[in-house]
């Protein structure tokens, strides 16, 4: 069942969708406390409003991990509520995330880790000789970039990543190890990638055309576009590349 384009942000359609159920509940709530002598418990009402939501979710054909969000969101919140846990670790966790997934609203681009098995693909794809101008648009930690750099140490490597943790994470652990890697604090959307002979991205499905916009625009003739599990819509990539086993695969346009 498709009810139309979405015209706002996910977070925002997902608060719509959770005050939409919390209306069902209450309304739910008055019709049962009205005709049964024995209404069922709270935990028939949290169990509905979340299912309730889930199920809007879906009719709205919002990504499954939003569906699980949905769900989970009101179940939890009487659980914690019950549980006897200080302010201070809620605080605590809120400024983690926030430190985390900082501009997700805006961008919606989580944070997802790379794995370790891009190494090789990503190599292979490297010219053999001369100076390589490496990016990570969304370098997290700067794990595949570490290990690049450990490889290629006559190239250059840069990483541009949002998110204020994992920058401050990447940023000292480049200056401990006195490695050469750079790492940028802000978006890539301010950078320009003609300066760069490889473009490496690992972002979410609803950046990818942009991105592909952004690169037509400022990258150099021959220079590589990869993303590494998303696919760029209406665009047939150069080459499809499984890096290891139920690994997603690695994607590669020459522009």
């Amino acid at each position: 069942m498709k009810l139309g384009v979405h015209s706002l942000s996910p977070s925002i359609e997902a608060i719509l969708i959770q005050s939409a159920s919390m209306f069902f509940g209450f309304l739910l709530s008055f019709v049962l406390r009205s005709t049964l002598d024995h209404p069922p418990s709270i935990i028939f009402y949290v169990i509905s409003q979340a299912a309730f939501a889930a199920f809007l979710t879906f009719l709205r054909e919002m990504d499954w991990w939003w569906i699980a969000i949905q769900f989970l969101f009101p179940v939890l919140v009487p659980i914690l509520l019950i549980v006897d846990i200080s302010p201070t670790y809620y605080f605590c966790g809120f400024v983690v995330l926030t430190l985390i997934y900082w501009s997700i609203f805006r961008t919606q681009v989580p944070y997802f880790p790379s794995t370790s098995a891009l190494l090789p693909a990503v190599l292979n794809l490297l010219p053999s000789d001369g100076i390589v101008r490496f990016v990570d648009i969304g370098s997290g930690l700067g794990g595949l970039l570490f290990r690049l750099s450990a490889i290629r140490k006559e190239s250059s490597f840069v990483g541009i990543e949002i998110a204020p943790l994992p920058w401050i994470i990447s940023y000292l652990r480049s200056w401990f190890a006195k490695s050469t890697v750079r790492f940028i604090f802000g978006s890539y959307e301010r950078a320009d990638l003609g300066e760069y002979d490889v473009v490496f991205a690992y972002l979410s499905p609803v950046a990818m055309p942009s991105l592909w916009l952004k690169a037509v625009a400022e990258m150099k003739p021959g220079a590589l576009l990869l993303s590494y599990e998303f696919i760029i819509p209406d665009v047939e990539p150069d080459l499809c590349i499984n890096i290891a086993g139920k690994e997603p695969f690695l994607y590669v346009w020459r522009i």
